[in-house]
């Protein structure tokens, strides 16, 4: 039997992501954002949910295009710092001493030392009540090469991607392989789906 929890904001896994962009004067600012996801695969796109209070929902707005920084474990208190100020007052790149890279394909900034970046251009916005909803069509993925395989594709562990646990409020890392997806699950029916 399950237990009613209620209607809240409780899913896992949610992703540690900092979403980078230019303010009016071409300042870079980043900020940390968990109410995210891929949200289409042709075109390839992805969704952020942003307040509009945050710093960040209005230099979206303003500049129609944003980046996704996705940090690695070893840069969690960055991810974390970047969630707890605003870029309004604070200079969170001189702080964190990580380094703002111009994208050369949407007018964004991103995160030169975080090992995996998506460059997004601003395809939609839907307002869905306290948040915004931000669609970016993914138009570039780059990716330090020290997460990647030798066949050239990313590796999981090598990211190693920090999750974020609403309910407690705290992060975890990635645990163990379970399986090949689109595999595991074969034989169990031989029907079609």
């Amino acid at each position: 039997m399950k237990k009613s929890l209620g209607a809240k904001t409780l899913i896992y896994p949610t992703p540690v992501w900092v979403v980078g962009t230019y303010d009016k004067s071409g300042k870079a600012n980043v900020m940390t954002a968990a109410w995210a996801g891929i949200c289409c695969s042709q075109p390839p796109c992805v969704a952020v949910s942003l307040r509009k209070a945050t710093y960040t929902h209005g230099n979206i707005v303003e500049r129609k295009a944003f980046t996704i920084n996705v940090p690695s474990e070893t840069q969690v208190r960055q991810a974390d710092y970047f969630g707890i100020v605003s870029g309004k007052t604070k200079n969170k790149f001189a702080a964190t001493g990580l380094t703002p890279v111009k994208s050369d394909l949407v007018d964004a900034p991103y995160v030169e030392e975080f090992p995996l970046v998506l460059e997004c251009r601003l395809a939609h916005t839907f307002e869905l009540g306290l948040h915004t909803q931000f669609v970016g069509e993914i138009v570039d993925i780059k990716a330090s090469e020290s997460v990647l395989g030798k066949d050239g594709s990313l590796e999981i562990k090598k990211v190693k991607p920090v999750i974020f646990a609403p309910e407690s409020g705290n992060y975890y890392g990635v645990g163990k392989h379970l399986g090949k997806a689109f595999s595991i699950g074969m034989g169990l029916n031989n029907d079609d789906r």
